[in-house]
């Protein structure tokens, strides 16, 4: 992966960055169902995407992207791309962690799924322990909640799900 943008900033110690992703339900089709940090869900539905729409991958993607100062996901792993078609968005969050990682480390990554179904407590841990191994991180520097938006708005009326990502980075210079 080319990067476009170097930021060598030895004086800057931290860096904070937000993702955000949002995909909207489809019936399950073909072999793809339902796929929140890596973990297979069993629900009714499945995320809409051209990769396996795992908006939880692809929000932390984001955010890291972000707080290193480079481009977003898309920029990386274009959806008119079909090298990406049904790709697996834990991959390439690695893809993602490589390339931040020349120059920064990873301090933490904070994440909420908001949508009303499926609940995802029971795979909360799961879903933390897929993305510190992606990242290379220790599990204890994830974390994952779910929230719901009270029935409003797009993932209130079960028509998707939505994941913000904040993570912070540590200047490998320093």
């Amino acid at each position: 992966m080319k990067k476009e943008l170097e930021i060598s900033c030895p004086e800057i110690t931290f860096r904070v960055g937000l993702g955000l992703d949002v995909h909207a339900f489809a019936e399950i089709g073909g072999r793809r169902g339902l796929v929140l940090g890596g973990v297979d869900i069993p629900f009714e539905r499945a995320l809409l995407g051209h990769s396996d729409a795992d908006v939880l991958a692809h929000a932390t993607a984001d955010a890291l992207l972000g707080a290193a100062g480079l481009e977003d996901i898309g920029h990386y792993f274009p959806d008119t791309d079909e090298r990406y078609k049904d790709a697996n968005s834990m991959n390439l969050l690695r893809k993602i962690r490589a390339l931040v990682a020349e120059s920064w480390r990873i301090a933490n990554v904070d994440a909420v799924i908001i949508c009303e179904r499926p609940k995802i407590r029971d795979y909360r841990d799961a879903m933390r322990k897929n993305l510190s191994q992606a990242l290379d991180i220790n599990t204890a520097q994830v974390s994952v909640r779910g929230t719901t938006t009270e029935r409003l708005g797009f993932t209130g009326q079960s028509q998707g799900v939505a994941v913000q990502a904040v993570c912070l980075l540590e200047n490998r210079q320093r």
